[in-house]
């Protein structure tokens, strides 16, 4: 079958009433979830993957990614309005965003980030469905070697991760891996740290770690402040007066190669495993600043300065669904969600996936680009109701979300035990907040480090013992040989900064 008949499959798969409506509630949800201060996409999908037991793989994977989509590009709302990213992937869109504000150009702010989104979003989309076919057709030939050497590629992310302290991003790691290697060994049947409670036979839940370690953690941080009324919190800005998307073609033109370039970006950095729309929306800001011609001016209320983190968090979207789908390895953390998910209804990810259940595939690229025009509009003409929602106070907020984790939690296994890991990880969430501990590197550890585990004990199971395939198979070498270049250049990189500083003094 080609890939125009596989596209048009996943469009008839996706083109139903049910799967219409599905599309609009969880873009509209997302959104939310993206304006909404402390909330992220990461915890939208958390919080509905228990709605999605009874349904079909498609159904179930076309609301999860309708909130992705949505979540992410909601987080322009607050960031432009209030100068509080929605979320961690639009930090970078307060700069110049909010500056456009105090301008008296909120129209003009929010039509650049809703359009621009928009773009970056089918930009990625596009791309992801040339290009993750035919990665997947290479995969087809990976063995243990191969993977293994894939895993301790991504699991050298970390050293990218660890916000300046790469000491804390390998604890994190480490901590992670570490409880994932609770319950039955895949490979001899054994009991591990199980300490003889039934409970810890089958492990940790990975979507229970998701939920409390995103969702409880947050809850539990934010519930520090949630009693203090915020002014800036509860303010809404008057929106009245907003015609259009408030730019001019020649404006929308003269941002062609910015959003190209930053779309590019966002979904490379998505294609990388572990690293997200937090750091694409951040380094295309930077590159558009460095290029530009004034870039004192950025900061200021610029428009390239809103359309470059734009497009870029949205591409991510894209790019970080390549390593899932391809290889079963998450892009950041809610396509790490995406991947409990898919295992959850029975899909494995990987290359087999685009053989075995290509109009599945076929129909989640067909909702990515449906939701993309429904963000659009949904954007567009509810941005009164969306903004209104920026006031609904924290102390109402949180306890309904904590609320619909333990249950979420609990239908997992109708267990309360799930309840309980639930509220451990979310203790172990709110610890690495406090401690400034990035919580990427543990998702990294937890999910990377048992594949790592596995395929290299096959690997050396099928070698008799003999690690030289790992070295000489051609694709697993280039994997351990960057790796290893990754970790020399970041272990090297405060020698070479204090030279550097030397040389200046």
């Amino acid at each position: 079958m080609s890939t125009w008949q596989l596209i048009a499959n996943g469009f008839a798969m996706v083109l139903t009433p049910v799967g219409l409506l599905l599309q609009v509630v969880g873009v509209a949800v997302g959104i939310v979830f993206g304006a909404l201060p402390g909330l992220s996409a990461t915890m939208a999908v958390a919080l509905f993957l228990p709605v999605t037991y009874s349904m079909t793989p498609s159904n179930a994977m076309t609301l999860l990614m309708a909130l992705f989509i949505g979540a992410i590009s909601g987080g322009l709302i607050s960031a432009i309005l209030l100068r509080i990213p929605g979320t961690p992937s639009s930090v970078a869109t307060t700069f110049d965003g909010h500056p456009m504000v105090k301008k008296g150009q909120a129209a003009k702010a929010l039509g650049v980030g809703i359009v621009f989104s928009f773009l970056g979003t089918i930009f990625s989309t596009i791309l992801l469905m040339f290009i993750a076919p035919e990665i997947a057709r290479v995969a087809i030939a990976f063995g243990p070697a191969e993977f293994f050497s894939i895993a301790i590629f991504s699991l050298t992310m970390i050293a990218t991760l660890s916000s300046g302290n790469m000491v804390k991003g390998i604890i994190a790691g480490i901590i992670g891996f570490m409880f994932s290697t609770v319950g039955t060994d895949t490979i001899e049947g054994t009991q591990r740290f199980t300490f003889g409670l039934t409970n810890l036979k089958g492990g940790f839940d990975m979507l229970g770690v998701m939920v409390g370690l995103f969702a409880v953690g947050e809850i539990i941080a934010a519930a520090e402040t949630a009693h203090h009324k915020d002014k800036q919190e509860l303010t809404v800005p008057n929106m009245r007066g907003i015609k259009g998307f408030g730019f001019t073609i020649k404006e929308f033109i003269g941002q062609g190669w910015n959003a190209l370039r930053s779309a590019l970006i966002g979904f490379g950095i998505g294609v990388l495993p572990g690293i997200g729309g937090g750091t694409s929306n951040m380094l295309a800001y930077t590159v558009a600043k460095n290029y530009d011609k004034n870039p004192e001016e950025f900061g200021t209320g610029r428009i390239d300065g809103l359309v470059a983190p734009e497009a870029a968090n949205n591409a991510t979207i894209g790019g970080a669904l390549v390593p899932l789908l391809t290889l079963g390895i998450p892009g950041d953390t809610t396509t790490a969600m995406l991947l409990g998910a898919l295992t959850l209804h029975g899909l494995t990810p990987g290359p087999l996936l685009f053989q075995n259940q290509a109009d599945v595939v076929y129909g989640i690229f067909a909702a990515m680009l449906i939701c993309s025009f429904i963000m659009l509009a949904m954007e567009f003409y509810g941005l009164r109701v969306f903004v209104k929602m920026l006031a609904i106070p924290k102390y109402i907020l949180l306890p309904c979300i904590f609320v619909l984790c333990a249950l979420g939690a609990y239908q997992l296994k109708n267990n309360i035990s799930q309840v309980l890991a639930c509220l451990l990880f979310g203790l172990v969430g709110y610890g690495f907040k406090k401690f400034s501990i990035p919580s990427t590197p543990f998702i990294l550890g937890f999910i990377l480090g048992p594949l790592a585990e596995v395929n290299y004990r096959r690997g050396m199971m099928v070698t008799n013992g003999s690690f030289t395939p790992f070295l000489t198979s051609p694709i697993s070498a280039v994997f351990l040989a960057i790796a290893v270049l990754v970790i020399v250049i970041y272990a090297t990189k405060p020698l070479r900064e204090k030279r550097k500083a030397a040389k200046g003094n």
